[in-house]
């Protein structure tokens, strides 16, 4: 074994003329490569965090099966007026729809049509477009607003510290589904409002999990090394300690898309949403087929069944990146 670790090691005789090395740095060579066979092993190189994760990523069939879910649903949302079979707000077969009968799949509408007699396919396709705008930019304002007070709190720290986080407190207090239904009451029914209403759910959260993972690293041994040395608090915070505090962030932002969507479909469903009502929205869709359970309940089904995809594939990619990021779950 010994021998075999020397050979691998390149160990030779440190005053052999011609080898091009001092008995110094041929020393500092060996000792450099044990270290590299110590900690990966003879066969593999020493990787990042980042390069690790998206390794482990892509042997975790539940993170593969996720991304899949969320792949479709970007791509039908993106590009959802070209793959739209037709306009979801004409009325086809208006003059076929009757209280105790609403057309059901037939030739030109595979799932047939709604109690308007508009396209039930074309209007899901559509509906994904708000579902997936609605859920990014409410998230980003979320995860805009709430690093701003993690930062505050967890950098400044003291008394700035104490009033952020009774702010955020009282915010949570508040339950979240009743605090979105307030601000989308107050800023009236349009589309922005949602995202306002929901973003303001999420403030809370990003600032409590930014601020507990700054002051966990605010405490470690370069932190402490850079404010003996005399390093600016603001590079210390910005430059080393922020970027060292946003994986748990990225992981929360998300999930956090799930729960906007399923959000977003919620106030849809109250009536909070778009004003015109023929504009497709999965939640509204949800609500106007509660008069028709009885005569078509696929017309409820199906927009339940797109909610729940889209929410399921953010949400089991979300897990897998925190499974993959956190040291605890390494093997």
């Amino acid at each position: 074994m010994s021998v075999d670790l020397g050979k691998s090691l390149g160990k030779e005789p440190a005053s052999q003329p011609g080898k091009g090395l001092g008995p110094d740095l041929g020393k500092k060579d060996r000792i450099d490569r044990l270290a590299a066979l110590t900690a990966t092993g003879p066969d593999e190189a020493g990787v990042s965090l980042t390069r690790d994760a998206f390794r482990r990523l892509r042997r975790n069939p539940v993170a593969i099966f996720g991304a899949f879910l969320v792949l479709i649903f970007v791509f039908v949302a993106v590009f959802a007026p070209w793959l739209a079979p037709k306009d979801p707000k004409t009325l086809y077969l208006i003059a076929e729809v009757r209280p105790n009968n609403i057309p059901g799949s037939q030739a030109g509408f595979p799932l047939g049509v709604d109690n308007l007699g508009r396209d039930e396919l074309s209007r899901l396709i559509l509906g994904s477009q708000q579902s997936l705008l609605i859920g990014i930019v409410s998230t980003l304002m979320g995860l805009t607003a709430g690093m701003a007070l993690g930062i505050l709190a967890g950098g400044l720290g003291g008394r700035v510290d104490t009033v952020v986080m009774r702010f955020v407190d009282i915010m949570l207090s508040i339950p979240g589904l009743l605090m979105a239904i307030t601000v989308a009451l107050l800023l009236g029914f349009n589309p922005f409002s949602i995202m306002v209403a929901i973003a303001v759910t999420q403030i809370p959260i990003f600032a409590r999990l930014l601020r507990g993972s700054m002051l966990a690293q605010r405490n470690s041994d370069y932190a402490v090394a850079s404010r003996c040395l005399g390093v600016p608090a603001s590079k210390i915070i910005f430059g080393h300690v922020l970027p060292n505090s946003v994986s748990p962030v990225i992981v929360q932002a998300t999930l956090s898309l799930a729960t906007a969507i399923i959000e977003a479909a919620a106030l849809s469903f109250l009536g909070l949403g778009n004003a015109d009502r023929s504009i497709p929205e999965w939640g509204s869709m949800l609500a106007d087929a509660q008069d028709f359970l009885t005569v078509r309940p696929e017309l409820a089904f199906y927009p339940c069944i797109c909610i729940v995809i889209a929410a399921l594939g953010f949400t089991l990619l979300g897990e897998s990146l925190r499974e993959a990021l956190d040291p605890k779950f390494r093997r």
